[in-house]
């Protein structure tokens, strides 16, 4: 039988070489724009807190950043919390609160479609973490075509 002889790892150890940057630090010329749609469910996967922390990265770089929430992406934008509303039932709980609201305070816009928020989830305007602007469903494609027109950086993000 082989012999484990290396020894274990400890922590502090590093895996990879994290410094390295390959690409330019890539900064937003003036007036570009970027949309971060989401059209997935908050807790299903990782990809509605990743493109999060990416709406903040690209906010920090200068483009004028915002995020449309339609479909299950609503889910991301409704306040949470256990036994009250702000109150973080378990660590990473008010993960996708706490993101929105810092990108909001941050100057990002945050857009969330009525018609999802109302006829496939079952929640008003009141439910929305305040600073998201509710938005009429034929809203959802024009947004994104503004966005378009204008050149924008467009990540979309699904999961099915």
């Amino acid at each position: 039988m082989p012999a484990v002889t290396k020894p274990a790892h400890e922590t502090g150890d590093f895996f990879v070489d994290y410094e390295e940057k390959v690409f330019e630090d890539v900064q937003a010329r003036e007036g570009e724009k970027a949309l971060i749609t989401f059209h997935t469910v908050a807790f299903e996967g990782s990809i509605g807190l990743v493109n999060l922390l990416q709406a903040k990265r690209l906010k920090r770089k200068g483009f004028e950043t915002s995020v449309l929430l339609y479909g299950p992406g609503v889910t991301l934008g409704v306040q949470r919390g256990f036994p009250k509303l702000g109150d973080e039932a378990f660590p990473g709980h008010l993960n996708f609160n706490n993101q929105i609201k810092g990108f909001m305070e941050e100057g990002g816009k945050v857009y969330a479609c009525r018609f999802a928020l109302q006829a496939l989830y079952g929640h008003g305007e009141p439910s929305l973490i305040p600073g998201i602007k509710p938005i009429s469903p034929l809203d959802v494609l024009d947004l994104v075509l503004i966005h378009r027109r204008d050149g924008a950086f467009i990540l979309d993000t699904w999961t099915l």
